[in-house]
């Protein structure tokens, strides 16, 4: 097996560190709905003896409950009823890297399947595991990258919890996006995880200041989209690991206060198997036409996508005017405005999706652009005009606001039900419908300040 650069283990590589004392414990994990690793440590001698050749199990209600891990009704895969059985962990060898921030540890990220060696249609992996099977049918593969944002705190994650997230210390105490000044007073942490990351296998480009206090973006090049989303769902939990060890918290909520929000802009390109360029047209100089089919289609499905954009409740406050984060849905060379930008020529030519946050899973995003991206080629759509200006001024479609829109257009989208199926759609309804419920029950804080005495 080819392995995906020089600092990833293949599984021999990674029994002989076991066998020599320099791995004692090895994480099994893969990725829920909710984008989080969820898994397993296996002390290293169990791992090489009992699962390095067949796999482990867990619990099926890990893809079907809420943000809180809490078992929840609406779920045909798992159930009281259906005695919440088991799932296959199913090695993947090609995700196997150390993690230098943990002592002796290694990890290995997972497919599911059930007992039955079928897949679990509504795990994230499968589901980008599908659009990237129907890519390759064409001749394609798809290269993707995610820009995550977060906001670093000097409390630690207890010390937050405590203060019920609110009063905390930013790690800048002004706007430092793009400042030296700024990221060097948070570089220890930065610093460390960009130099544990690349250690674990990913082409890291740097870290950059941002526009909230204490908010902060570290870069990685693009790769196969797989591998991307991998690296995505490692590094996001990484940070936060590596965060605690600091002394410090770190959010990827999408909306942490009434500052600018953080982002997870997506950038995405398809090339022929044999690496050749798909979306631009090298003789003319211009984009290709499939590649205007493929924007006009993420455009045209991007109501029926946003709920995979845009997964909790939270996420839907970080689209506001004039706040970087767009709300209409439109498409524009180099113009941040737009849901859609596009950048680059040649090899570098590729569209941003500029709709997920930060709290975004990057499977089901990844997935979202490319089944539309797919629906448009497959279709042949008309790419709409070019936005010129400011799209936040445009009576063109909007984003949707509010996650009830969301769940109601993604739940009636025959392209969503065409694409993922509906065991997914309805997977992913259901979700939706359990935070609704849950944010619809909650009395806020702001509804005590303004009603407590005043009402």
């Amino acid at each position: 097996m080819t392995l995906r650069n020089e600092r990833h283990l293949s599984m021999d590589g990674l029994l002989t560190r076991i066998r020599s004392g320099e791995v004692d414990t090895v994480v099994v994990a893969f990725t829920d709905m909710q984008g989080r690793l969820q898994g397993k440590r296996l002390h290293g001698r169990y791992f090489a003896d009992h699962v390095a050749g067949h796999g482990t199990e867990g619990c099926n209600y890990l893809l079907a409950v809420d943000v809180e891990m809490n078992t929840v009704d609406g779920y045909a895969i798992s159930s009281w009823e259906r005695g919440y059985g088991d799932m296959e962990f199913v090695l993947d060898p090609a995700t196997i890297r150390l993690l230098t921030h943990l002592p002796a540890t290694a990890m290995i990220q997972c497919d599911l399947e059930w007992t039955d060696h079928t897949p679990v249609l509504q795990s994230p992996r499968s589901i980008l595991r599908r659009q990237l099977d129907r890519t390759a049918q064409h001749g394609w593969s798809a290269l993707a990258g995610t820009e995550l944002e977060f906001i670093a705190f000097r409390d630690t994650f207890e010390e937050a919890w405590d203060r019920g997230y609110r009063d905390l210390t930013p790690a800048n105490q002004y706007n430092v996006d793009y400042s030296i000044v700024g990221t060097t007073r948070v570089e220890p942490l930065l610093r460390d995880i960009r130099n544990h990351m690349y250690a674990a296998g990913m082409n890291v480009e740097g870290a950059k200041g941002e526009c909230n206090p204490g908010q902060h973006e570290i870069g990685f090049l693009y790769d196969d989209a797989l591998v991307t989303a991998d690296n995505h769902a490692v590094y996001k939990t990484a940070a936060k690991e590596i965060a605690a060890q600091h002394g410090m918290s770190v959010t990827y909520m999408a909306k942490y206060n009434q500052r600018e929000g953080s982002s997870c802009h997506i950038h995405l390109s398809l090339r022929g198997r044999d690496g050749s360029l798909v979306f631009w047209d090298e003789e003319n100089g211009t984009r290709s036409k499939l590649y205007d089919h493929f924007v006009a289609g993420v455009l045209a499905t991007t109501a029926d996508f946003t709920l995979l954009y845009s997964p909790n409740i939270n996420s839907y406050k970080r689209f506001a005017s004039a706040s970087f984060a767009p709300t209409t849905i439109a498409w524009g060379e180099d113009n941040r405005t737009c849901a859609v930008r596009l950048v680059g020529k040649g090899p570098a030519a590729r569209m941003e999706n500029r709709v997920p946050g930060a709290d975004v899973n990057p499977y089901l995003a990844l997935a979202a652009m490319i089944a539309g991206g797919l629906h448009g080629i497959e279709n042949e759509l008309p790419l709409q005009d070019e936005l010129v200006g400011n799209a936040y001024a445009s009576d063109l479609p909007k984003v949707p606001h509010h996650m009830r829109a969301a769940r109601d257009t993604f739940a009636g989208s025959a392209i969503a039900r065409a694409a993922l199926g509906d065991e997914v759609v309805d997977h992913y309804v259901n979700m939706a419908e359990v935070e609704l419920t849950a944010y619809d029950e909650t009395v806020t804080d702001w509804e005590l300040r303004r009603g407590f005495e005043r009402l």
